[in-house]
């Protein structure tokens, strides 16, 4: 049998899954027709940003496509490049656009059902995290393998290790429409969220010290809005592109490495078993009434942990099957395997209120928000540590194992499919990220809407949670953009082999272009997330305006006699986040072109080893700085260090407002800058070639 008619089904059956949690999440009631207006408003406007931002991503793909077109027809790239850089954006955003339209659906679902008990909130909340889950490994592998067979028929004339040569060296220039989509959405979405965020909690929470959710906030229903634009539609993407990327990347490494058809086949074949692993793990989560965040997590972990034995047992069959012998690769998978969880349990100990370094940092506000940022800070820089090590060991253990002292290639190839084994469980990861955002419009519809104090309680429980798994997802998607963007790498300097055999790369850090290309790549993260910060608090500045403006000129607002206007503020959270993400956006996509361009093929390599290097540390750092003060603020709300309401409550919450951007914005966006800065390179190898070689 074709491999790839395996990697065919294995599409379906992940679609077929996430149709069918999608149909069991729709049969959930939706509760009282308060609770259904408030999910229709949270609906409508994130649809009616989804549209704008799409409107103003189509424009800059058609440039982009034009261009690369053009360049095809100069024979600097493929003919299949720029078409399949319409595909890659477009399932990349159908993914992301099917979460979130699922997300929208769950919230008011998920409330009704925490009304029933926590394992039911739980598991409807959790059902409609797993439709993103599934949703982004099917089309993944649908259009993995609608292309595959594509390139396959069109050098069908050529000998079987020639054809897959030609489609591996094709499909690697395949990812950077995914990547540009994944970027817009995170950008954008981040903005959005964390501006409403952010002015809904300076305004409503700490001066007009009304609760977080509260239904006379005008910014609140912004805020819910956001929490699935960004946290789910644009996490969906970033993860798409980097499941795509890290099998394409890693299949190419195989070729290079002389495994020949045999070789491209296992990180495909290892994705399609990872739907199987990934699907068992769901229905192995689940918990009791009462259930501490220890349980949850316990429970959640359960499903992922199930998975990933899975995996290691499937991945044992696949080695033998297709590459005999191969002892080496499988260790390699499975030390990417080992990596991912590792990363996600140390993530979870630095930004879960069970553990001390979030308790330590909730008790930092009894002497005020000064010491609660200098804390979260401390706290995110010392959490760099164990993800870098562990990555570190990951990568040298792959690398060894694969045959790395004999063969570079070999070891390469070692590398790109250990990141493929981190991802295979993409599926049950990403439905434990999903979930979260899920969790939180819960709770602010069970808030809005005066719920039972029980059901927030539970909502309440189930969105810290979500906090933690959110934490968790984003250290795993950095974690396995590091392993991927090193995979990339190794894929550019096998792309310039190829288009210019007789050049010889001189990546010494003795050779000024690579130490200059070095620089500018460690820069790099810091100026994009220096406008990404940036473009947030423009953003909530005028959130804050607004929602004064209201206050001071809608008396009948806080004492419940007259509706905030909320319509003008999400429409203000969209306009902002339209206009501001195009700066960083573009810059991402320019500064590799423009380093390859004057500094050459050396200078891009340095560039990418320095972008890869600092955006993988900067990353982590923001994001866990963000997940502890959030869920430092949920500690002290919970009834410790003062309590709901304290100064030290005050304190926790400027903490968490720093916390919003780095977490939910930055840090996310720059795992993305990551892969799409290698993913340029790789398309526009031809272009820096002409420039500087041939």
């Amino acid at each position: 049998m074709n491999p790839m008619i395996l990697v065919f089904i294995g599409s379906l059956i992940s679609l077929g899954f996430a149709c069918f949690n999608y149909m069991s999440v729709k049969k959930e009631s939706e509760g009282t027709e308060e609770m259904q207006k408030i999910s229709q408003a949270i609906r409508k406007g994130a649809n009616a940003y989804l549209k704008r931002q799409d409107t103003a991503v189509a424009k800059f793909f058609v440039v982009v496509f034009i261009i690369l077109l053009v360049m095809a027809y100069l024979k600097y790239l493929s003919f299949f490049t720029p078409f399949a850089f319409l595909t890659g954006g477009f399932f990349s955003g159908l993914a992301g656009f099917i979460g979130m339209r699922t997300a929208t659906m769950a919230n008011c679902r998920t409330a009704n059902a925490a009304s029933k008990g926590l394992n039911r909130g739980l598991k409807v909340a959790f059902a409609a995290g797993s439709v993103m889950g599934f949703t982004v490994i099917g089309l993944g592998l649908l259009d993995l393998s609608i292309w595959y067979t594509i390139l396959n028929y069109a050098f069908r004339d050529l000998g079987s290790g020639e054809r897959i040569a030609a489609i591996t060296t094709n499909m690697v220039t395949f990812g950077m429409g995914a990547s540009a989509m994944a970027l817009f959405a995170r950008v954008g979405g981040g903005i959005f969220t964390k501006a409403a965020d952010v002015g809904a909690d300076l305004v409503g929470k700490v001066e007009a010290g009304i609760p977080e959710d509260d239904p006379r906030n005008p910014a609140v229903i912004a805020d819910n809005v956001g929490d699935n634009v960004g946290d789910v539609a644009g996490m969906g993407s970033d993860l798409y592109e980097s499941y795509y990327s890290s099998i394409i990347s890693s299949a190419a490494l195989a070729v290079a490495a002389g495994y020949g058809v045999n070789g491209a086949t296992v990180p495909m074949l290892l994705a399609a078993m990872g739907v199987v692993a990934s699907i068992i793990g769901t229905f192995f989560i689940s918990t009791k009434e009462g259930a501490s965040q220890k349980n949850l997590l316990t429970a959640l972990r359960r499903g992922t942990y199930i998975s990933a034995i899975l995996v290691a047992i499937f991945s044992y069959f696949i080695i033998n099957a297709l590459l005999p012998g191969e002892t080496g690769i499988y260790i390699a998978i499975i030390s990417g395997l080992v990596a991912g969880v590792l990363i996600g349990a140390v993530t979870e100990y630095y930004t879960s209120d069970t553990y001390k370094p979030t308790q330590d940092l909730a008790a930092t506000s009894e002497t005020g928000s000064a010491t609660v940022i200098i804390g979260g800070l401390s706290l995110g820089m010392l959490s760099t540590v164990a993800p870098v090590i562990i990555v570190g060991v990951s990568v040298l253990v792959s690398y060894f194992m694969s045959g790395g002292m004999d063969s570079a290639a070999k070891g390469l190839f070692g590398v790109g499919v250990s990141a493929v084994g981190m991802l295979s469980t993409l599926g049950i990861t990403l439905a434990t990220d999903a979930y979260g955002p899920v969790a939180d419009n819960a709770g602010g519809i069970a808030e809005m809407t005066h719920m039972d104090p029980e059901v927030r309680d539970r909502t309440d429980a189930l969105d810290s949670l979500g906090n933690t798994t959110a934490a968790t997802g984003k250290g795993f998607a950095i974690g396995s953009a590091a392993l991927t963007a090193l995979a990339l790498i190794a894929s550019y300097i096998d792309k310039m082999g190829t288009i210019a055999p007789d050049f010889t790369f001189n990546i010494s850090i003795m050779n000024p272009t690579v130490l200059i290309g070095l620089f500018i790549g460690g820069m790099l993260p810091f100026l994009f997330a220096a406008l990404t910060m940036s473009a947030v608090g423009q953003a909530a500045q005028s959130i804050v305006v607004e929602v004064r403006r209201q206050f001071k000129e809608m008396t009948g607002i806080l004492s419940g006699e007259q509706e905030p206007d909320y319509k003008s503020c999400v429409d203000m959270c969209a306009k902002s986040a339209h206009q501001l993400m195009i700066e960083p956006a573009i810059i991402a996509v320019v500064v590799p072109i423009l380093v390859g361009v004057i500094l050459g093929p050396n200078g891009v390599v340095g560039l990418l080893a320095g972008n890869t290097v600092t955006g993988f540390v900067l990353a982590i750092m923001m994001a866990n700085s963000g997940g502890a003060w959030d869920n430092a603020k949920k500690y002290i709300e919970a009834g410790n260090c003062g309590g709901k309401g304290s100064p030290q409550h005050k304190a926790a919450v400027v903490g968490d407002t720093v916390g919003d951007p780095f977490k939910d914005t930055s840090g996310p966006a720059i795992n993305i800058l990551i892969k799409l800065a290698s993913m340029v390179s790789i398309v526009f190898a031809g272009l820096v070639a002409v420039a500087h070689i041939l």
